[in-house]
């Protein structure tokens, strides 16, 4: 297998063609950078958790974020009941365990939930992964207190127990599925300044997804995207700041000599 520039691009190209419905059920820290984010790569976010009608959005998105950050019983019910409705639609499904490993609470209820259907990708930092798959280390807060290759093999069985692609993120970015591993190296320090960058993937993920089946391939290009247009960000940006502002424009104006020039890829 391998991904290479021209392939990624191509799937940018078919999100800017195509605009995808990507349905949302994520946490309000976050929502208008993710829903930002996914308007500057071509697709068209939709931000709905009322239990009343996500299952009628889930049915007609062409994917399913779900992003546990800030979460509350209706919201959890929520979550459940669009995965429901978006598995058996054949809505390709993604999920964040945010803060898995925090709270008890947290890391039952995200287990459960993945549990509950068949994901297409789960995204997570290091912490969160190996929190999933059941490693009794704590996360501190929401952000990672481990390398992301040292959640490979948490991985690796979560993606093997789920039947679904999962990936780390990190200095280095992994994506695996079975025993298929898709390392990524782009990127910039600057971008763990920024609240909600993670979960800013994630909804790639879901963009990504909605055009390419490979539920490994569609993680490992949302996370070259979301790699390069960081990079090219930090080098106009003063700080985390106007970083952002610089991320939304990179991911609009991203070119295919952007992706072939940057792109750090490894497929094993």
């Amino acid at each position: 297998m391998k991904i290479t520039a021209a392939e990624i691009f191509q799937s940018v190209e078919d999100i800017r063609a195509k605009s995808p419905l990507v349905h949302n059920i994520t946490n309000y820290v976050v929502m208008n950078n993710t829903a930002n984010a996914l308007l500057a790569v071509g697709a068209s976010p939709v931000m709905i958790h009322a239990e009343e009608e996500v299952e009628d959005m889930a049915a007609i998105a062409s994917a399913l974020v779900i992003n546990i950050g800030t979460m509350s019983a209706p919201w959890v019910r929520a979550m459940f009941k669009a995965f429901g409705r978006a598995v058996s639609a054949g809505v390709p499904v993604v999920i964040d365990p945010v803060g898995a490993g925090a709270t008890p609470y947290r890391t039952q209820t995200v287990r459960e939930l993945v549990g509950a259907g068949r994901p297409t990708i789960i995204r997570g930092n290091a912490s969160e992964i190996l929190a999933l798959a059941g490693d009794r280390r704590t996360t501190r807060g929401v952000d990672s207190t481990a390398a992301s290759d040292e959640a490979l093999s948490a991985a690796q069985y979560l993606s093997e127990k789920h039947q679904c692609a999962v990936s780390i993120s990190g200095a280095v970015d992994y994506t695996v599925e079975g025993r298929r591993v898709v390392k990524t190296a782009n990127g910039h320090p600057m971008m763990t300044r920024v609240t909600g960058l993670g979960c800013t993937a994630t909804a790639l993920c879901g963009a990504f997804a909605a055009v390419d089946k490979d539920g490994l391939a569609a993680a490992a290009k949302a996370m070259a995207v979301m790699g390069i247009a960081g990079e090219m960000a930090a080098e106009k940006a003063a700080g985390p700041g106007s970083l952002q502002m610089h991320f939304l424009d990179a991911l609009y104006g991203l070119s295919r000599e952007d992706v072939a020039g940057r792109l750090k890829i490894e497929v094993a």
